[in-house]
């Protein structure tokens, strides 16, 4: 578990606490695009392999697959739009698959966030580490 925990916070508040602290600016239509695009997950309701995948980022790998820790470029917008670089993505294995799967942590470096994706990125919740 990361001591002192990620952040917790999500949707309008995140993206207004974003442009308050990187000095940018955040229209209405922005913090309710981030507020319908990602949610949040406790960590406790996280499958298994997410936290071994959590473990393993904290403890900078070794990682089960050459993939993991490359830049996420972010190109379908669900997550707060960063610089190129911003976040980086992880596998959470999926049992019985032959792939890689669907799921994925993917962290945000300045602000240490963990955000999870069951399905390949088409839904984020923004981990909670609190609950």
């Amino acid at each position: 578990m990361r001591f002192p925990p990620r952040a917790t916070r999500v949707g309008a508040a995140a993206a207004l606490l974003s442009a308050v602290l990187v000095g940018g600016t955040v229209s209405a239509s922005t913090a309710d695009a981030a507020a319908a695009s990602v949610g949040s997950v406790c960590y406790g309701d996280l499958p298994s392999q997410a936290h071994d995948t959590l473990r393993l980022i904290d403890k900078g790998g070794p990682f089960p697959y050459s993939q993991d820790g490359v830049v996420f470029q972010n190109r379908e917008g669900v997550l707060p739009s960063r610089s190129s670089g911003y976040y980086h993505e992880y596998t959470v294995i999926t049992p019985g698959s032959s792939t890689r799967g669907a799921r994925r942590i993917v962290t945000g470096e300045e602000y240490r966030e963990d955000y999870y994706t069951g399905d390949h990125y088409v839904t984020f919740g923004l981990v909670d580490f609190g609950c």
